[in-house]
Parts: structure tokens; C-alpha cells; sequence
């Protein structure tokens, strides 16, 4: 009798147990070896490209499931955000063989709204001794197609505060991925700074080496850029600048430009550690060729490391850069505004800037928090570079910050309260 009973236990264990499940069948017995994304003319290998097409922290997420075994709803749940960061129509993945035993590779397809519109804020920032500065953008993209259009106040970046429209049409894909195409025309009204206007004014050796003050100035520029290889992008076209200066007679005076830049992007991501390099250099050589009225050339190098280690980030930023020539105001190099020299008044150092310039900014983040150390010095040519010092701390949030610079001297320290978004 006992074994009949037996007999009828196991029989119902079989039938509540019912097929084994294949898709866990599946996970137990195949390791994911890469993840793809791919969407409309791009393809992104996500454990071997670091193009900047995901955030840090999806991308971080993504790599998480290279090595592990296939979970399906892990890929559902990383299609879905995918989707959501790249305003998708659908994000759907598919599974392939991949080129080691026992191991596949996870395709996501990323298919794109045909039409949609973002609004975005790259520049919103407040500092104590510049005033708002502020710029917004709207952009209308079809399929590879971008149109934007924005208005900007700027009285951060350069030696004057520029205020006008910024437009420009970019196409992601011209005839492949590895071609991109941007034109930009910009319209902008200039606002100078009485320091500026009175150092121009003693300065006669200011109409040497640059121009005067202007009211307006206009910018055509096209550009091609090339994926030479996926960390190295080469970009070339031309820059046809013209202004009004402030004389009686207003006259129109052009800066047409040559411009090239070569750009180097490469992040490598352990199981702990992740590394970054980032470095370009960039070239704009005013030429009698394209009808200017003065020509030049301006050099900019720039190096940005980054290691990150858990929670823990450190940076170090070095930029450098020279001017030959008689260049117009606008291309003279700028320190102590939010990017360089923060704490440093600009219009204290040189209210109209120099032709010769070094930076190094050094910082260190956890979580939230950021302590940060500049060095710098901006001169013109034949003139002694001083070098100057500012130490601050503060908070950040991927773009937006909240931070506190103090300007390293003997006598007094005047901080500068800084707080917006700059990217």
C-alpha cells in the first residue's frame, strides 16, 4: 500500500511541476559576452565604444549584465530605459550567438520617433560678480535631421556680454555615421564692460594686437566632422565672422576663419575603477584668402583626465592657448569667470584678455559633494604671465552646481558665490 502511495505523490509532484520554463533554461546556461546598441544610422558597442551616445549611468548598468548569465527581464527593464533616454518610439533586443562557446550577445534596436521637439537649457548661471547669464534652446528633429533655434545673454565666456539669436541645422548622418555635417548662424548685440572700455583706452598697443570695440557681430560657420576611428573625430570647415565697430563711421570689419579641431574620447570601465581621457585641439587661422581683414591663428589644447573609484571621482584639466597675429576681441582668451579661475574677477585680471593663457583645474567629488583647486595665468605676448591661485567647495549635480571660490591672495579674499548649469 505504501508504495502505492508513493507511486501517486510522485505522480502529482510531475504534474503541478509541469515543463521546465526554457527561458530560465536559457539564463542558466548562456553568459552575455557584449551588449549592442543600435539605433538610425549608428551602432554603439557598449563594453568596447565610449562615443558619449549613453548616459554614465545607464551605460554603467549595461556593462553590469556583460559577464552574467541572460535575464530577460533585466533586458526589459534596460530596453525600457533606454526608451525613455532616447525619446524612442519602441527599444526592442534580440539575442545572437556569440563568438565564444556558451556565450551571446544582446542586440537593443533603438527606433526613433520620426519627428519630436526638446527644449533644453545648456547655459543658466548666476555669479556675484558677473550677473545672469542664460541660454535656451529648441530642437526639431526628423530622423537624423536637427534644427535649432535659441537665445542667448552671455557675459561669462568672453571679455564682453553677447545677447542675440544662435540657430544652426546639424545632420548625424551624412550619407553614413561616421560623417556629421553642422552650420550655425549666430546674431548677437555686444554689452563692454567699463574696465574694458578704459584698458583699451590707455592700451596703444591694444590696435596691434586686436581689434576695437563693436556694437554687433554675425557668425556663418559650417562644419564637417569625421569619425576617423570611434575615440578620434577630426572636424574641418570655415568661419565667417563680421562686426560692427563703435567708430562714427561703423564700419563693418570681417574675421573669416579656417577651423579644424581633432578631438580624442576614450573611457576605460573596470568592475571598481573607471578612467577617462578626453583631450583636442583646436585651430582658427583668419585668412586673407577668405577676404578677412585680419589674420591669425589661434591655438587652444585641452586635457581632461578622470578617475573614478566607487563614489569617489578626481579631475584634472589642463588647457592652454596662444594667438599669432592681430586677432578681433572676441577671440582673446578669458580667466576668472565660472570655467577658469573660479573666484577671480575677470575685468580684476585683464578686463579684455590675452593672447597667451595656461590653466590647471584639479577636483575631487563624493556623491554630491566637490572640492576644487585653480591655477592660471592669461598675458599678452611680450608681457610677464602672473599666476594666480582660487580654492573652492560646493555641490554638483551632473550639470547643475552650487559652489563657493575663493581667490588666493595676500591681502583679502573676496568669495564669489556661483550656482546654475553650465555644460
Amino acid at each position: 500500500m505504501k508504495f502505492a502511495w508513493l507511486a501517486c505523490l510522485c505522480f502529482g509532484g510531475l504534474l503541478f511541476a509541469g515543463p521546465e520554463d526554457p527561458a530560465l533554461n536559457v539564463n542558466s546556461r548562456y553568459t552575455v559576452e557584449t551588449v549592442i546598441v543600435t539605433g538610425a544610422g549608428w551602432t554603439t558597442n557598449v563594453a568596447a565604444d565610449h562615443d558619449g551616445k549613453i548616459s554614465t549611468g545607464l551605460r554603467k548598468d549595461i556593462l553590469a549584465v556583460i559577464g552574467n548569465k541572460l535575464n530577460s527581464g533585466v533586458l526589459d527593464d534596460l530596453a525600457r530605459r533606454l526608451r525613455k533616454e532616447f525619446q524612442a518610439r519602441t527599444v526592442t533586443h534580440r539575442v545572437q550567438r556569440g563568438d565564444n562557446p556558451e556565450s551571446v550577445r544582446v542586440v537593443f534596436e533603438v527606433a526613433a520617433k520620426p519627428t519630436h521637439f526638446d527644449v533644453s537649457v545648456p547655459k543658466f548661471l548666476y555669479a556675484n560678480s558677473l550677473g545672469w547669464n542664460g541660454a535656451v534652446e529648441g530642437t526639431l528633429t526628423v530622423q537624423h535631421n536637427g534644427v535649432t533655434l535659441g537665445l542667448v545673454s552671455d557675459g561669462d565666456e568672453l571679455a564682453e556680454r553677447f545677447t542675440g539669436l544662435r540657430a544652426r541645422y546639424e545632420n548625424s548622418r551624412l550619407g553614413t555615421d561616421r560623417v556629421r555635417f553642422r552650420f550655425e548662424f549666430d546674431s548677437f548685440h555686444e554689452q563692454w564692460n567699463s574696465a574694458t572700455r578704459d584698458q583699451l583706452a590707455l592700451s596703444p598697443s591694444a590696435a596691434e594686437s586686436t581689434s576695437g570695440l563693436y556694437r554687433t557681430r554675425q557668425n556663418l560657420q559650417p562644419v564637417v566632422s569625421f569619425v576617423i576611428a570611434r575615440p578620434l573625430t577630426l572636424s574641418v570647415g570655415t568661419s565667417f565672422q563680421s562686426f560692427e565697430d563703435e567708430s562714427p563711421l561703423a564700419r563693418m570689419e570681417a574675421a573669416n576663419a579656417f577651423v579644424t579641431s581633432l578631438r580624442y574620447q576614450e573611457r576605460t570601465e573596470g568592475a571598481v575603477n573607471q578612467q577617462g581621457v578626453d583631450a583636442g585641439y583646436n585651430l582658427r587661422a583668419g585668412s586673407r584668402t577668405l577676404a578677412s581683414d585680419y589674420t591669425y591663428a589661434r591655438h587652444h589644447w585641452d586635457a581632461r583626465y578622470t578617475f573614478s573609484h566607487g563614489r569617489h571621482q578626481i579631475t584634472d584639466d589642463l588647457q592652454a592657448g596662444l594667438i599669432s597675429g592681430r586677432a578681433p576681441l572676441f577671440e582673446q582668451f578669458v580667466l576668472g569667470n565660472a570655467t577658469f579661475l573660479r573666484g577671480w574677477n575677470k575685468y580684476e585680471i585683464d578686463p579684455w584678455g590675452g593672447n597667451r593663457f595656461v590653466h590647471n583645474s584639479v577636483e575631487y567629488r563624493y556623491r554630491l559633494f566637490q572640492v576644487f583647486y585653480d591655477t592660471g595665468a592669461v598675458w599678452q605676448s611680450g608681457q610677464a604671465a602672473i599666476p594666480r591661485h582660487s580654492v573652492g567647495v560646493g555641490l554638483r549635480q551632473s550639470a547643475f552646481f552650487l559652489a563657493i571660490a575663493v581667490p588666493v591672495r595676500d591681502t583679502r579674499a573676496d568669495p564669489i558665490f556661483m550656482v546654475g548649469m553650465n555644460y
